[in-house]
């Protein structure tokens, strides 16, 4: 895989990791909530005019045109495997600006992660 191919796939994965954390932080922002028929209209605004609830479908977005411009470069069988870069990213940024737990689990889980895909970027 070359440089160019590789950056398009880090950087879909980043996007991707980006919206997941904004999407929470938009969650967290609107607070929990629970689906009925009387909050539906309610809840539907909040989340429709959350700011970080909307730069996340962005990041989405842009993120769908980055990954096509990479599957065109590169294999499915060789460009799907390293969106598992997204947990190693997410577990990190979660942990850093949501403030979730790191524990030694993840940190094994994600060493795991980075020697699979070490190894699927060599094939």
């Amino acid at each position: 895989m070359n440089l160019v191919s590789f950056a398009l796939i880090f950087t879909g994965v980043m996007l991707n990791a980006a919206a997941q954390i904004l999407m929470k932080a938009g969650t967290n922002a609107v607070g929990h909530f629970d689906f009925s028929s009387v909050n539906i209209l309610p809840i539907g605004i909040k989340l429709a005019t959350e700011w970080h609830i909307i730069t996340a479908l962005f990041c989405y977005v842009l993120s769908v045109v980055v990954w096509i411009m990479a599957l065109s470069r590169v294999p499915v069988s060789i460009a799907f495997p390293m969106l598992s870069m997204a947990y190693i990213v997410n577990a990190v940024a979660a942990w850093y600006f949501l403030g979730e737990d790191f524990s030694l689990t993840k940190a094994v889980g994600i060493g795991v992660i980075i020697l699979g895909v070490i190894i699927i970027s060599r094939a």
